[in-house]
């Protein structure tokens, strides 16, 4: 069994399911999944919780299953928090370093200073990244640490979100009692799971379509410049299959999985699919294009809002790499064609990469929210053990200048004597 402090849980509370997965910290600093559990969960509308209950109830399903894989028993995770609600801005922070080398502690002024805005009571800051820092005149810097200047500055990426909405999810968590060391808002847990460093250094847009989000993010340089949530995902496509094909909602579900496509261009005429009726009458022979057809209009305006959200940006123009969709809608057959042909930009699926042990396992764009919150707190505990270790040297450091400015007083006193 793993010891404790090898785990790292990442908790992702979406609005069809709720995900837990398991990895364990290797010896080199990676991640080996060693555990996954998964739980239908209709608690979540929108990113929203609208059900304590159901919302505990499938976190705690989630976490067992994933605790009897991994034979260990999880007590802290890391959770994911999405929904309309998430607001985002840019914002410089400034600070006087008096003709010296910045420190360590110099950075973290500026990062305060940095989020020292006026943001309305009933709202908290989730995330202040960096995205570059300036010394003087000297841009595009990414550790400052040791240049010398008069003054630091540094631009960060703000996302903001309502206290509820965190506290709805982490108190769900609790409930099903487990301890929240970190939330995190979903596009960029699913960015660290399926982006590249180059895409993000040449510009690129992360979107995550879930069951009742559509999360966006846009990297340059390496770093978010922008990001936004939008109330559209999958649930829409399901919603109109079930009126346009007139079947229950859940076997509208079941047939968006099983034979839906975002092209109908990529459908014969000559293909069928059974479709149950309401009421319990008979099931009844559709042809998979009129499913299609239902789909690849839903679609298409999913993108055309996403276009409108990357043309707000002001990033159009540095996108390099296109868009890297991912999420459970990103599985529909021909979902990155229609992407292409409606952005006019290439359209990858993104998968989760970057670990070892149960890949296999999480090999979909389904647990790519999971996954990132996995490496996230496997980074965070990776800086946690570089800060300690830089505070022992410079405990080091201080002690040996002190015991050197006492040896030499002793020298002094003893020529004195003698």
């Amino acid at each position: 069994m793993a010891r404790k402090e090898e785990i790292i849980v990442g908790l992702d509370v979406g609005t069809h399911k709720v995900v837990a997965i398991v990895g364990e910290v290797k010896s080199d600093g990676g991640i080996d999944i060693i555990g996954v559990g998964t739980s239908a969960s209709n608690g979540i509308r929108k990113g929203v919780v609208v059900n304590v209950n159901e919302t505990m109830e499938a976190i705690q399903r989630a976490v067992h299953e994933a605790e009897l894989m991994a034979g260990c028993t999880v007590n802290a995770v890391y959770v994911s928090v999405s929904g309309k609600d998430l607001k985002s801005f840019n914002n410089r922070g400034v600070v006087a370093v008096q003709n010296r080398e910045v420190t360590e502690m110099d950075v973290q002024r500026v990062l305060e200073n940095a989020k020292a805005v006026q943001i309305p009571a009933d709202r908290t800051i989730l995330h202040t990244v960096p995205q570059e820092f300036l010394v003087d005149d000297n841009d595009g810097i990414r550790y400052p640490i040791g240049i010398s200047g008069v003054r630091l500055q540094v631009n960060v990426h703000i996302i903001t979100a309502l206290n509820s909405g965190v506290q709805n999810v982490v108190q769900c968590a609790e409930r099903a009692g487990l301890h929240v060391l970190k939330s995190s808002a979903e596009m960029l847990a699913s960015g660290r799971a399926v982006l590249e460093d180059d895409e993000k250094e040449l510009g690129v847009v992360l979107v995550d379509i879930g069951g009742g989000t559509t999360d966006i993010a846009i990297y340059h340089n390496g770093f978010v410049v922008h990001s936004a949530v939008l109330p559209v995902g999958g649930d829409h496509i399901t919603n109109d299959i079930a009126v346009g094909l007139r079947t229950p909602k859940a076997e509208a579900e079941r047939i968006k999985i099983q034979h839906g496509c975002a092209l109908s261009t990529m459908v014969t005429d000559d293909e069928n699919i059974e479709v149950a009726c309401v009421g319990g009458r008979e099931p009844i022979v559709r042809k998979r294009k009129l499913l299609c057809d239902i789909v690849e209009p839903r679609m298409e305006e999913i993108y055309r809002l996403i276009e409108r959200e990357i043309q707000a940006s002001n990033f159009a123009d540095v996108l390099g790499s296109g868009v890297v969709i991912t999420g459970g809608t990103a599985l529909l057959p021909g979902c990155a064609e229609l992407g292409e042909d409606v952005l006019g930009l290439p359209v990858r699926v993104g998968y989760p990469r970057q670990v070892g042990g149960l890949r296999d396992m999480i090999n979909s764009p389904v647990f790519s929210t999971a996954l990132g919150l996995v490496l996230q707190g496997c980074d965070d505990e990776n800086e946690t053990a570089k800060d300690a270790g830089r505070s022992r040297r410079a405990s080091a450091k201080a002690a040996k200048a002190a015991g050197n400015g006492f040896s030499a007083r002793i020298k002094d006193w003893l020529r004195e004597v003698f």
